[in-house]
């Protein structure tokens, strides 16, 4: 190896660290709370996104779901004061409003709290994202904020491992959870985990009981279950007259519930989902926008 002048060797360490200053990972930004209420969690670059304006529907217009409506406003106003509160999942059936319930009981205590403390934060991260929980729970820790994780739909397969990134963020680990974040889920599963997996696990372990224990006590992380279960008649057509009131809609009361039930029927269901579904069909049809 020939020897270099030494303007030369300055001149390669410059470059050398010029393309090391190019390869090296951004320096993490500070979340910025104070952005907005909610926020969508990215963990390819540590980001916080605001969201303008959240998907949501008045709490009022939540219909059946009165005493899990209750439970978790009560369970959220005491965090949002810095009271003691709970972990919570929401199971049961698909379409019955448990990540609507979620959106709008947030929306509910920041108004009732009325800058009596700062402001409640919603934050949503994707199922795929579980193993990045320890991560967002370090930038939440820092700040003065108060927030709630959020996970819609989750649940695991397969030989899927993410859920111990969960089970220690929750309340495992040296740090623990942060004072100032609780996690709310919603899943159509109360164990959060299929039957057949549990029973895969009881055939091939050694020791089929502690194997199950593993995976069942993920959901004892939470302190409060929520049940939602598939709605009556009644209940369905309460929630179409709600909405009905609600956008002004003109219709005839018992071509209305006909019509309502009739849709049900050709769907195989009735849900919140289903209501809100031929709401959206009916106000189509009348010719009138839905504006809340």
């Amino acid at each position: 190896m020939t020897d270099l002048a030494p303007d030369q060797t300055l001149a390669t360490l410059l470059r050398i660290a010029d393309a090391l200053e190019r390869i090296a990972p951004a320096p993490r930004k500070a979340a910025d709370l104070t952005l907005a209420d909610a926020f969508v969690w990215q963990p390819a670059g540590s980001d916080l996104v605001p969201v303008a304006k959240v998907n949501r529907v008045a709490l009022s217009l939540l219909r059946g779901v009165d005493r899990v409506r209750d439970t978790l406003a009560e369970n959220t106003e005491r965090f949002a004061r810095g009271l003691p509160a709970n972990n919570v999942l929401l199971w049961g059936a698909r379409g019955m409003g448990k990540s609507s319930l979620v959106k709008s009981v947030h929306a509910d205590t920041n108004q009732r709290l009325d800058g009596e403390a700062l402001p409640l934060k919603l934050i949503e991260i994707h199922r795929e994202d579980i193993e990045s929980l320890p991560a967002l729970m370090g930038i939440l820790r820092v700040d003065p904020h108060r927030a709630i994780v959020f996970c819609d739909d989750l649940s695991f397969d397969g030989d899927d491992t993410s859920y111990k990134s969960l089970k220690a963020a929750l309340d495992g680990g040296v740090e623990g959870r942060p004072g100032n974040v609780v996690f709310y889920a919603t899943s159509n599963r109360r164990h959060l985990l299929p039957r057949d997996m549990m029973d895969n696990e009881r055939s091939t372990s050694i020791n089929p009981g502690e194997a199950i224990e593993e995976k069942v006590s993920l959901s004892d992380r939470f302190g409060l279950w929520l049940g939602f279960h598939k709605c009556s008649q009644d209940e369905y057509l309460e929630m179409i007259d709600g909405y009905v009131a609600h956008f002004g809609l003109k219709f005839a009361a018992e071509e209305l519930r006909r019509d309502a039930l009739e849709w049900s029927t050709t769907r195989g269901s009735r849900s919140g989902r289903t209501a809100w579904q031929y709401i959206q069909d009916l106000a189509g049809r009348l010719g009138t926008r839905l504006e809340d």
